[in-house]
């Protein structure tokens, strides 16, 4: 895949809204989506609160990035207006919001400035409550997989409102020798399965060790390892890896910011969640070359070619997991063909490559525009030149 250079002659200017304050997947998609617009040319500044850990990451990237408190009816009120004059002065094009509070009161704001183009992209797969952010104040809406979209749809809003513009994921460094094993003292010859993900119990951890105790103990040398963090789920996974005597087959590596070292060191990668918006470490884990085994959940069933790059089993059903994970656990040649196969999807497709988010975000914005202008000649442009 080749990088993404300016290639627009016509730039937009694009505010994001955010409020959240933490930084993890959705603030790492945003991220992502305001790196590779800029890279096409376009104008991008953020708007959040304060105290969130956004500030000083994009500012440190070389954005503009605008303070707006944000909670409380006193700050409501200020948000709005603050938002207001944010994008009168700046005299942006679109106004991309991620959150619920930050639309009610950045959409709102953007009323008031006649904004042309109002956008909130859904991130999550949880159920929808107020339809407000999603009907009244936003013009359009973008998703992170079909799977949230349906569930957009299934609240009412129209069709012609919603598009799916999947997540990206940035091509790993190449990892020369993995220390992986060497960290674990691991034979060269040991099976290891990993698992990344932060520790929640919907992740479904626990469930994945359980499944493996019988392969355990039909394979010697066969490894699991967990990457992430969080409590109380750490400490409950540690409980249970103790409580079934396994603390030799199990490693906990907590938090890495060398993920893909480790997963260059592994065999099969394996997440056993219950609930997933999109799920991009499955196709993290297969840039790095490993066959994935994941639960037919939210779009997870997007994120890997089932059968061929992958292996898709049913949420909750432990005699699936086990059989999958034996499959790839048995048979290196199937890895060898799985992770080929993957490697030819995402490398040679670049299915999730930051510039396809990149074209397919300009040309939702523009064909989005042009239908609320009715004046198609005014925005929509090739998609590259």
């Amino acid at each position: 895949m080749s990088n993404t250079k300016p290639v627009t002659d016509q730039p937009l200017r694009i505010l994001h809204a955010e409020a959240a304050v933490s930084f993890g997947g959705q603030e790492h998609r945003i991220l992502k989506e305001m790196l590779a617009m800029r890279e096409r040319g376009h104008h991008i500044e953020l708007a959040c609160r304060p105290e969130a850990q956004l500030v000083e990451r994009m500012r440190d990237l070389g954005f503009t990035v605008h303070t707006v408190p944000m909670g409380g009816l006193g700050n409501f009120i200020r948000g709005v207006m603050a938002f207001r004059k944010i994008l009168k002065q700046g005299k942006f094009d679109v106004l991309n919001t991620h959150s619920r509070k930050d639309t009610l009161i950045a959409a709102l704001g953007a009323r008031l400035a006649r904004t042309p183009l109002i956008v909130r992209t859904r991130h999550l797969a949880a159920p929808i409550g107020s339809l407000l952010s999603y009907t009244w104040l936003p013009h359009r809406v973008s998703t992170v997989s079909n799977h949230v979209k349906s569930m957009v749809l299934e609240k009412g809003v129209p069709e012609y409102k919603v598009k799916t513009i999947y997540s990206p994921v940035a091509t790993p460094a190449p990892v020369k020798q993995s220390t992986l094993r060497q960290e674990l003292n691991l034979p060269a010859t040991a099976v290891v399965v990993i698992c990344v993900a932060v520790m929640r119990q919907k992740k479904g951890h626990v469930f994945l060790i359980n499944t493996m105790l019988p392969l355990f103990e039909k394979y010697s040398d066969l490894h699991l390892v967990l990457v992430g963090a969080g409590s109380p789920t750490y400490e409950q996974v540690t409980a249970f890896i103790k409580e079934k005597n396994v603390e030799d087959r199990v490693h906990l590596m907590g938090y890495r910011k060398d993920v893909p070292n480790l997963l260059a060191g592994s065999d099969i990668f394996a997440l056993a969640t219950e609930q997933e918006a999109s799920g991009t470490v499955y196709v993290e884990a297969q840039m790095s070359g490993l066959p994935v085994i994941g639960t037919d959940v939210g779009g997870v069933s997007e994120m890997f070619k089932d059968g061929e790059t992958g292996i898709l089993v049913p949420s909750k059903d432990r005699t699936a997991l086990e059989n999958a994970l034996e499959r790839l656990i048995s048979d290196a040649g199937l890895r060898q063909e799985m992770s080929q196969a993957g490697h030819l999807w995402l490398y040679d497709e670049g299915g999730f490559s930051t510039e396809k988010l990149a074209l397919d975000t300009e040309s939702a914005y523009r064909i989005w525009l042009a239908e609320r202008e009715g004046k198609a000649s005014r925005y929509i442009q090739p998609r590259s030149q």
